[in-house]
């Protein structure tokens, strides 16, 4: 029985009015950028991103995919599905087995239906906020949200809301932001705030200075020695490659040989556009989930975020 039916819902698309302002902005900016698909849809940009969620959610091990979804027929709940890129690289073709919705505030559910399609995978799709969603609690089996919770207006309350989506002992996975160290943490928002008053089309376009010199950086390929730890600005010792010296401490400037300048301004618009970008140290999302009534099974903790797997109570 498909997802929809076997949560009772009727319509499918549920839109709810009167979100905050800068949830609209960062609702219209995912809506913007998953649309342009040629930014991310490459086999090398594929790859990179299926490689990473592999490296968080399975330890390096792809066949733990399977383990999650033993005996199939599940409910998964994609929350913020985005174009459906990161459930589409994970789960794969176990999808066909299973009962996936994918939910996002963003128009951009659409080009997840259509990519869905292509790839000859299974799934419905909502339009909606996911923190107003049409069905009851306890109805689901896995909760996946790969880098949205913190697009939200506040990560806690969206953790604790979709927590009671959950059955007890099902599986919530989700990836959030890292506070970053002082000066990039200042630069980010400094960024964010000049971007606010442009357009989308405006924003990608005024960020290709900064991705073409994240570019020019990493193509240098220099080591830097930094000698000791500097505590008050975040900054940790060690030799490290120029370029990502500035991307951690400075500013946010993405960089991989293999990829063309839009697909890393793609990332860097993802990271600057959106009014709603919050970051978090470790203590604060154990905490959040111990509110969520969730026991953490996993937690993966990168310079970039952090990655839980965690089961309801």
């Amino acid at each position: 029985m498909p997802a929809l039916k076997k949560l009772g819902i009727e319509e499918k698309r549920y839109q709810k009015a009167g979100y905050s302002d800068n949830q609209e902005q960062t609702k219209n900016t995912f809506g913007f950028k998953w649309a342009i698909r040629d930014s991310y849809d490459s086999d090398a940009a594929k790859k990179r991103v299926k490689d990473w969620l592999i490296e968080r959610y399975c330890d390096n091990k792809e066949e733990a995919v399977k383990d999650w979804l033993v005996g199939g027929d599940k409910i998964i709940l994609d929350a913020g599905c985005g174009s459906g890129l990161s459930a589409l690289l994970l789960f794969g073709k176990e999808l066909n087995y299973n009962n996936y919705l994918g939910v996002d505030i963003s128009d951009s559910v659409g080009v997840a239906e259509e990519r869905f399609k292509e790839e000859g995978i299974k799934g419905e799709f909502l339009q909606a906020s996911i923190l107003d969603l049409p069905f009851a609690d306890e109805t689901v089996d896995i909760i996946f949200s790969e880098g949205v919770l913190h697009h939200t207006d506040s990560t806690e309350d969206a953790l604790i809301y979709l927590s009671r989506k959950l059955k007890k002992g099902g599986i919530f996975m989700f990836y959030v932001y890292a506070k970053k160290s002082v000066i990039r943490e200042f630069t980010d928002d400094y960024i964010r705030e000049k971007l606010s008053t442009m357009t989308d089309e405006e924003a990608w376009e005024a960020l290709k200075p900064l991705t073409k010199l994240g570019q020019e950086m990493g193509r240098l390929n220099v080591k830097l020695n930094v000698p000791d730890d500097i505590p008050f600005l975040g900054i940790k010792r060690g030799e490290v490659d120029l370029q990502r010296f500035i991307y951690w401490n400075i500013f946010k400037a993405y960089y991989r040989p293999e990829y063309t300048l839009d697909e890393m301004n793609h990332l860097n618009f993802d990271w600057f556009r959106p009014l709603n970008c919050r970051r978090h140290t470790e203590d604060e999302i154990r905490e959040y989930c111990r509110k969520a009534n969730l026991e953490i099974e996993l937690f993966n903790k990168q310079e970039a975020g952090f990655t839980v797997i965690a089961r309801k109570k």
